[in-house]
């Protein structure tokens, strides 16, 4: 069996968590896309773990991967490993494939987004620099860092062009040459035992019949294609991409499923049809605090804004989902109302799902459903949600939180697999798992 795992609004849907108990079933967890611009969280045994490289799947000790569609920055990677507590060869394989971010990159990153009028809301980890170089066949792989003769070979040639880009262009100092090579050559060393080839693996495990997780990272609507260009990432989060990352066929996948917060959430420049402002900001502001709702990576605030089913419809259509996860439908307790848009409004058309109106967002128009809020519960009486659920299923749920999930899932006509209530693992409804 395998299943990818994706999050279906802008990132931030709760990944980690999903991963983290998906994990108990699976063989191999896969990372196939993004950098250390993502933030995974994961709350296991009373433990909070922030991962931006490492797979989720760590955490359960299962054999996890970083596959070629990745940039990897390994200085990042060796201080999430350090902090985990160290990992076997046998606990991480890296792709040697992988695109290698180096430090031209993060200078890169920051500098271009100091000059534009508009900003795209970089996390400046040099992620799309790395992209581009990728794309241009000069870039630094995971095969190049762990052999200390190729690695001086390739920072020789690409250096002198990236100091003078940065130095002339932008007014940006750069670290010596030697140092860098220095840096790194080290840092190949500490590596080199996690080098394999992640495609040949994870298809070998298919064949023999086990369990794999592909994970994504950041979400379907941040997609360099067929996201909210320009305010994207730099590689592809749907999907399609998770086989180029993972070097898999699109015929062995078996399952797609997507993780969908009870909310929507953005972080960054963008536009964003159902953000709280105005009058509802207030509101906005209650939800991002009950739910910690700053990045993982910088700390950010994230913007906040109600279910959006026509983005979700359009998250479908590119992927195909199996079914979804809801996560965090407890932050909600406690809101008077709770709107959902069903539809959109633009140039005097109404519709469901975008098509080419896709880059006219910032002009939409949300048509809502307004339902009945449910009651804030303690922490305590959520878990006693849960205990019931054993029984009762999603009708442990307060009435209209069960009311607010069916009304979702009858919209989108996609299966609900699991309702999150709360960080922990054990926080959890399991509907059809």
């Amino acid at each position: 069996m395998m299943k990818i795992i994706l999050g279906g609004q802008w990132g931030d849907e709760g990944k980690g968590k999903v991963i983290d108990y998906l994990a108990g079933k699976a063989e191999l967890v896969v990372r196939f896309q993004g950098g250390s611009n993502a933030g995974h969280t994961v709350v296991h045994d009373g433990k909070t773990h922030k991962f931006h490289l490492l797979p989720s799947g760590v955490v359960q000790k299962k054999r996890s991967l970083i596959g070629a569609g990745v940039v990897l920055d390994p200085r990042v990677l060796i201080q999430e490993i350090n902090e985990f507590g160290g990992l076997t060869q046998s606990e991480l394989g890296i792709d040697f494939r992988t695109s290698i971010i180096m430090p031209w990159h993060g200078l890169l990153d920051i500098a271009r987004e100091g000059l534009k009028k508009e900003k795209i809301g970089t996390t400046g980890r040099g992620i799309g620099p790395a992209y581009e170089e990728k794309a241009s066949r000069d870039g630094i792989r995971f095969c190049d860092l762990i052999d200390e003769k190729k690695l001086k070979e390739r920072i020789s040639e690409i250096y002198p062009f990236r100091k003078k880009l940065l130095h002339g262009i932008y007014q940006v100092e750069v670290p010596e040459q030697e140092s860098i090579f220095m840096q790194y050559a080290n840092i190949g060393k500490q590596l080199a035992s996690y080098a394999t080839d992640v495609s040949l693996e994870v298809n070998e495990a298919y064949a023999a019949g086990k369990n794999i997780l592909l994970e994504g990272a950041q979400g379907v609507l941040l997609d360099l294609s067929f996201g909210s260009y320009p305010f994207v990432t730099s590689s592809q989060t749907i999907a399609g991409g998770a086989c180029v990352g993972a070097g898999v066929s699109p015929k062995i996948i078996d399952e797609i499923e997507g993780v969908v917060k009870a909310y929507t959430t953005r972080v960054g420049g963008g536009p964003f049809p159902t953000e709280l402002l105005g009058a509802e900001e207030e509101l906005g502001n209650t939800i991002r605090d009950k739910g910690n709702e700053y990045g993982t990576t910088t700390g950010r605030k994230r913007r906040i804004g109600w279910l959006d089913l026509p983005l979700l419809r359009y998250a479908h259509r590119l992927n195909g989902f199996t079914g979804f996860h809801y996560t965090k439908l407890d932050v909600l307790g406690g809101v008077e109302k709770l709107k959902v848009a069903t539809a959109h409004e633009h140039a005097g058309k109404k519709f469901e799902t975008p098509s080419r109106e896709f880059e006219f967002l910032g002009e939409w128009k949300p048509v809502y459903k307004t339902l009945p809020g449910f009651e804030e519960l303690s922490r305590e009486e959520w878990r006693e949600v849960v205990r019931e659920s054993k029984e009762k299923g999603l009708k442990a749920l307060p009435k209209n939180a069960f009311e607010y999930i069916k009304f979702v899932e009858g919209e989108l006509k996609i299966p609900t697999k699991t309702v999150s209530l709360g960080p922990a693992r054990e926080e959890t409804i399991f509907v059809n798992h």
